[in-house]
């Protein structure tokens, strides 16, 4: 699989976010990455479906949306009216089956996400369920911080596991992409990467092409 370009808009300034968007659509971005906070499951708040509606009307990309919430499933209908990838987190405190197969059901992608104390393997049921699967490689909920390396074999082990199953599932990371630690996410296995700080910045055409490149 090619290398997929997913940046983080949370790294964002969001006064300049419709022109930061064309720039990065004209650069050949491959989706934009949406994380929705709500205070509860992570320390933070960010935006809502308000927010991600207008993003929709100035984007050709699909939108990737993190649901960083508590219990996912009473808004899944309102993300996904808005939403191409829909993503939740398996440690949310949703029946993870029903609301992967809600989301398919609504027309969009569905993704799965893990953080990093969370082993590959208990989500592996799950895969069949999946058009994507994201693995964090930091603690969700704040933008900027280091690569835990520990993302790196879950990787592997997702990558094994849905080549054993016949799956042909995107394999994303989230937390710390940049120069240094993206080759490695991708010899790990991954397919999307998502990268907030080290793209939102003067040169985001080269870093998106050096991100594609890998």
């Amino acid at each position: 699989m090619s290398v997929k370009i997913s940046p983080s808009v949370l790294s964002a300034d969001y006064l300049t976010l419709g022109e930061d968007i064309k720039k990065l659509e004209a650069a050949g971005t491959d989706m934009l990455h949406l994380d929705v906070m709500d205070g509860i499951f992570v320390p933070n708040l960010s935006f809502g479906v308000p927010v991600i509606k207008s993003i929709k009307k100035h984007s050709t990309v699909p939108l990737d949306v993190h649901l960083m919430i508590d219990r996912p499933h009473r808004y899944i209908k309102e993300f996904a009216e808005v939403s191409d990838i829909l993503g939740f987190h398996y440690e949310a405190g949703s029946d993870v089956a029903e609301t992967l197969k809600q989301i398919r059901e609504l027309g969009c992608k569905s993704c799965l996400t893990i953080k990093p104390k969370t082993k590959a393997e208990e989500i592996f049921e799950f895969l069949p369920l999946c058009d994507m699967v994201l693995v964090m490689s930091v603690e969700p909920g704040f933008g900027g911080q280091s690569f835990m390396e520990s993302a790196l074999p879950k990787l592997e082990a997702l990558k094994a596991e849905c080549e054993r199953q016949g799956l042909n599932i995107d394999l994303e990371v989230d937390g710390g992409i940049n120069a240094e630690t993206a080759p490695l996410a991708v010899k790990a296995g991954a397919n999307v990467l998502v990268a907030g700080s080290f793209v939102f910045c003067d040169d985001m055409e080269n870093r998106i092409k050096e991100l594609k490149a890998l």
